[in-house]
């Protein structure tokens, strides 16, 4: 009976979630269809200037990549837009955990800016793979040494956060060889804890159990229930399924490595300790706790625009640096200390209303545009193994949304942000197979252990 009632409440809950979902599909398509028709306008008026303005992006993840796109088909005559990004290519990095297990669909995550303004005008983007070491007044300095005048500037940093959750590398090669080799640590590995019962840990965990049944997985977490984040049913339903595939769920538990048993981190090597006192061997500990805003390099300009307790940069409702003094520079994403979730759906919001500010200091209008949050925005969807997920969210009204569901792609909705940023995931697949990008075929079946 209570399968039952659980499984008619979700019902209910996804017809709740689609009758959100298509009125917020609705107010999106209507504001594309006006845009597309705005930068049709903008492509036959932009004249290109050899002594344009520089509005500059820094951070190419998902706010930073969708703004640059967008103010490359808005921004006047006379600016130009220039995204600054460490990385090579876009890191689709809600697949890291993933393809840290699944062998050969590693170069899936790396999406190229080549075309991400392939329907501007000519001369108004520029893509330069640098990283901002520091701001000096109206420019910013780069860690290669060069510098860069701004009349405006969007910052849009995110995260550090260690593997799998995100790689160091920032060419496409060396990070698929990450991944690669991360692959090749859990295939050596029987017996492995992931320590984090966010969502990182949580997909990461469920994944190793999906592809190897016969491992021994540990998910240890610090907190008394998993993602601490979220609302109860998730955390009830996630619990369940986690232990219903095998997984040992430790929680309220902060072990310390106790020592490595070898050199060689692959086998047999890791020793964890517990505050109880007992001690347990593993073969493979992978941390997935801890993040860290990517803030300092805005210290030397204005201090107090970074929040003392998150490292977040403080910033009006408007996005604007908090305070009077800087009121060109915009902050959104996870960088962003916002009252929105720190979520991709909630940059991708914030990055209208920053695009939209911009235009309109620009054309000097008064009236600026403010970010109010969307509880869809801050819609989970976990994945709980290759094929099944769960998707969770709260209302404005405090009612927690929760259904599940089976996907039909391992990727992950990966084809959906290649086709946004320009490019299309099945030639670059065949154009990698060609180079040797990839190192063996694509298979959704999991190895042989």
């Amino acid at each position: 009976m209570g399968r039952d009632r659980e499984s008619a409440i979700m019902l209910s809950d996804k017809v709740r979630f689609y009758k959100d979902f298509t009125a917020a599909l609705i107010r999106i398509t209507y504001a594309d269809i006006c845009h597309k028709v705005q930068a049709f306008e903008h492509r036959l008026t932009y004249r290109q200037s050899p002594s344009a303005k520089n509005v500059v992006v820094v951070g190419g993840s998902f706010s930073g990549a969708f703004l640059a796109q967008r103010l490359a088909s808005t921004l006047p005559t006379g600016y130009r837009v220039v995204l600054i990004e460490k990385n090579s290519h876009f890191n689709y990095v809600f697949n890291f955990p993933r393809y840290s297990v699944l062998r050969g669909r590693e170069h899936l995550a790396f999406i190229p800016y080549t075309n991400l303004a392939r329907n501007a005008p000519p001369g108004i983007f520029h893509h330069v793979q640098d990283t901002v070491t520091q701001i000096e007044g109206d420019r910013i300095q780069l860690k290669s040494g060069n510098a860069l005048s701004f009349d405006y500037l969007a910052i849009a940093t995110g995260t550090s956060r260690g593997p799998p959750a995100r790689l160091s590398s920032s060419a496409k090669a060396d990070a698929c060889t990450e991944l690669q080799r991360a692959q090749q640590s859990l295939s050596a590995a029987q017996k492995i804890a992931v320590i984090g019962g966010g969502p990182v840990g949580v997909q990461l965990a469920t994944d190793i159990k999906s592809v190897y049944p016969t491992k021994c997985v540990s998910l240890i977490h610090s907190h008394d229930r998993l993602l601490p984040s979220f609302g109860q049913r998730v955390q009830d339903y996630a619990t369940k399924e986690v232990k219903d595939m095998g997984v040992d769920v430790i929680l309220q538990a902060r072990p310390t490595i106790l020592k490595q048993l070898t050199a060689e981190p692959e086998a047999n090597s890791i020793r964890l300790r517990f505050e109880n006192g007992r001690e347990e061997d593993f073969d493979l500990v992978i941390p997935c706790i801890g993040q860290r805003p990517n803030s300092s390099f805005v210290r030397s300009l204005a201090p107090e625009s970074i929040s003392m307790s998150s490292g977040r940069l403080l910033v009006k409702p408007t996005l604007q640096l908090a305070g009077e003094r800087y009121p060109n520079i915009f902050a959104l994403g996870d960088v962003a200390e916002t009252l929105g979730p720190k979520m991709a759906r909630a940059g991708i919001s914030q990055a209208e209303v920053v695009c939209k500010n911009i235009v309109s200091m620009i054309k000097r209008r008064e009236r600026l545009k403010e970010y109010v949050p969307d509880p869809l925005e801050g819609a989970l969807k976990l994945s709980l193994g290759i094929k099944r997920w769960v998707i969770s969210y709260t209302k404005s009204n405090g009612r927690e949304i929760l259904f599940d569901g089976e996907d039909k792609s391992v990727d992950m909705d990966a084809a959906q942000t290649w086709k946004q940023l320009g490019e299309d995931i099945e030639t670059a697949t065949a154009q990698d197979k060609e180079t040797g990008v990839m190192r063996e075929s694509l298979s959704d079946k999991a190895p042989k252990e």
